[in-house]
């Protein structure tokens, strides 16, 4: 019992890690993008965001998969005590690594025009596509370092190298931003083309992300330098006998890869096609490409910039959890696996809900306070995000059950499950843009939709596997009902102060009222017991200081 709960606290101390790495990067990386997008515009940043989503995409092909498969064959030999073999498919995912990543890099910069002009109708973004080409290659090799200490249960290397990715990307970003702006406006002044200047300035944004994904690289290859003798130690007193052949590792990453990327890109693929989608149908309507692109800019620069602050705590619970899952599987261990599933859907959800409430009580005064040079779009940005909070959790819920299935071994299911579901969003988009003419509401209700099918088909797809049901009540209603109550304290609070202070000062006030009024709020509501509370990070600390408050028995 004893072992249980140190394993369950190992797991959620990693998770725990490797999400709060992730928050600092985001967080580090919606900071940047507040100088950038006051240096670029919205017609700036939306090419900035479209040559990103491209390359994300193209990553999610040639590599997204390699960190959560290498931790998934790891993690399984490393069980099994075949330290050798452990080894081996890190080695072979190097190489696999190295041949996709420089292939996909190229053609990328082959076809960036391409791509950019007929699949998107917005041209200008090459630029910035062509210069993210390099990091598609080193990327791949970073992902593979992440997926091999990620196997053996430490987040520690990657939620650093995230932090000082980010840290190189934010600096190096702004910096060739301005730098390439002022190029472009050289020769706009030349050529009569106004959208120079933006979409070169967003090709100088976009260098910040080559430049990071190389420190992390090195970074990640000196950590890895480090542990090697540790590393032959392990592979010394491996006594398996057991000695996989590459090809057998090759065909069983394959096996592995295949289904997570397909259901990755399938998962993500939706906001680049939501965009070519978007851009046809407003061109037929009488729209300018700026026009269009403006609007997309405010959707994709402001929105999903703040949005992804909170999804990342998913994006990051998913890889910590799916080792875990793999070793109770491995043991046959139903009633375990049960126990990591519940504990982090209900760590996701006690975060995703109160950060998206939050977001939607003070739309206004965060969008004002973090885009003050960008009053013309603030009431458009306003209603995405209102209307975009439950977009948020349900994505969260949807990519952390989507990492579930993963670690439970159901490779296909999420795959399918992510299809249906875009299929019908497609539909719906259609419907929405062409029918009830709803512009870039259009877009947010369809992923609103999109992602409220996942996370139905994902929970029948794991009930149906291990008979889970999660529970509602503190994992739903309970942060729903306080989250509610905080949104609105925090908006009172943000009104009194607003009085007499101005709206930056006003708004962190509210915010910090919020996370007060939230926290107080579950406690009362018994939205989370003592037990769960030990179970986190420095869990006990919290407990001894809620105890001295009188907050808790």
């Amino acid at each position: 019992m004893k072992e249980k709960k140190k394993d369950s606290k190992n797991y959620l101390v990693q998770g725990s890690i490797l999400a709060a790495a992730s928050i600092i990067a985001k967080l580090i990386g919606m900071v940047y993008r507040f100088p950038l997008t006051n240096i670029l515009g919205n017609e700036g940043n939306s090419y900035y965001s479209t040559a990103n989503e491209i390359y994300n995409i193209v990553l999610m092909i040639s590599s997204f998969g390699l960190p959560l498969a290498v931790s998934k064959l790891v993690s399984e030999r490393l069980h099994k005590g075949e330290y050798k073999n452990a080894h081996k498919v890190f080695l072979c995912a190097m190489r696999f690594a190295v041949i996709s990543g420089g292939a996909l890099a190229l053609l990328t910069y082959i076809f960036a025009g391409v791509i950019t002009k007929y699949f998107l109708s917005y041209e200008l973004a090459v630029y910035g596509l062509r210069v993210l080409a390099p990091a598609i290659f080193i990327f791949a090799i970073v992902g593979t370092f992440r997926g091999y200490f990620q196997g053996y249960s430490n987040m520690v290397p990657t939620a650093v190298s995230q932090v000082i990715e980010q840290i190189v990307n934010a600096i190096v970003t702004v910096v060739c931003a301005g730098i390439m702006y002022s190029y472009g406006m050289s020769l706009a002044a030349e050529n009569g083309n106004d959208s120079l200047g933006p979409a070169w300035g967003a090709a100088g944004g976009t260098f910040g992300t080559v430049a990071s994904i190389t420190v992390a690289m090195l970074f990640m290859m000196f950590v890895y330098t480090t542990q090697k003798s540790a590393i032959r130690r392990q592979m010394r007193r491996d006594h398996s006998g057991k000695t996989e052949s590459s090809k057998a590792i090759y065909r069983t990453m394959m096996l592995t890869i295949v289904p997570i990327v397909l259901s990755t890109l399938i998962y993500n693929i939706s906001n680049v096609a939501d965009q070519g989608i978007f851009n046809k149908a407003l061109l037929g309507q009488g729209y300018t490409e700026s026009q269009y692109g403006t609007i997309w800019g405010i959707y994709s620069g402001q929105f999903r910039v703040l949005m992804n602050v909170p999804l990342s705590l998913a994006s990051c619970l998913a890889p910590s959890v799916v080792p875990s899952l793999t070793a109770a599987m491995a043991n046959h261990n139903k009633h375990e696996a049960k126990q990591k599933i519940r504990t982090s859907i209900r760590f996701t959800m006690i975060i995703t809900i109160p950060c998206a409430a939050g977001m939607a009580a003070l739309a206004k005064p965060i969008l004002t306070m973090l885009y003050p040079n960008l009053e013309n779009g603030r009431a458009l940005a306003v209603g995405i995000m209102q209307v975009g909070a439950l977009m948020i959790i349900l994505y969260a819920l949807s990519t952390l059950t989507t990492g579930i299935l993963q670690g439970l071994g159901k490779l296909q299911t999420p795959l399918i499950n992510n299809s249906i579901a875009l299929v019908l969003h497609f539909i719906l988009l259609y419907v929405l843009l062409t029918v009830f003419n709803l512009n870039i509401y259009a877009v947010v209700y369809a992923n609103i939709f999109f992602a409220f099918v996942v996370c139905v088909l994902n929970a029948v797809a794991i009930n149906r596997f291990l008979g889970y049901r999660q529970e509602w009540y503190k994992t739903f209603i309970v942060p729903s009902i306080v989250s509610i109550i905080m949104g609105a304290a925090a908006y009172i609070i943000y009104s009194v102060f607003h009085v007499f202070a101005g709206n930056t000062i006003s708004t962190i006030m509210g915010i910090l009222a919020g996370v007060c009024v939230y926290g107080i709020g579950m406690i009362s509501f018994r939205g989370i017991t003592a037990e769960e509370l030990a179970l986190f990070p420095k869990g006990h600390v919290l407990i001894k200081l809620l105890r001295r408050a009188g907050l808790l028995r």
